[in-house]
């Protein structure tokens, strides 16, 4: 009974791995969604047993967002030292950035029209 619940959860964690590399964001997703679906991938693999290193989730985090986070991925991929970057750290300069660019495209602020006196 133990020797298949082992390969049982084997097989979950295969599952769960095989999930993890194919997750994408997509262009319409806010991060903050994005995040929640990597974070629970991360969590339930570690919680059956396997290991999943914080630099191999940062790496995946900026290899699966779309391009309008191109920009700031680049950067913190040229800037950062990756391998002792947090999950939290990078989750932050991205989430910075979509309120940036949330800023950028939010024209509720008004616009100033002027005119010419005749």
């Amino acid at each position: 009974m133990c020797l298949g619940a082992k390969r049982v959860r084997k097989a979950r964690i295969q599952t769960l791995k095989s999930e993890f590399e194919s997750l994408r964001m997509k262009d319409t997703e806010a991060f903050a969604d994005f995040n929640m679906k990597l974070n629970v991938l991360v969590t339930t693999i570690r919680s059956l047993g396997a290991e999943i290193k914080e630099d191999y989730v940062v790496k995946k985090l900026l290899r699966a967002v779309p391009n309008k986070f191109l920009q700031i991925a680049s950067t913190i991929e040229q800037f950062g030292d990756l391998e002792t970057m947090s999950v939290e750290e990078t989750v932050g300069s991205l989430k910075a950035h979509e309120e940036r660019l949330r800023g950028l495209n939010d024209t509720s602020g008004g616009q100033l029209m002027l005119t010419a006196k005749k």
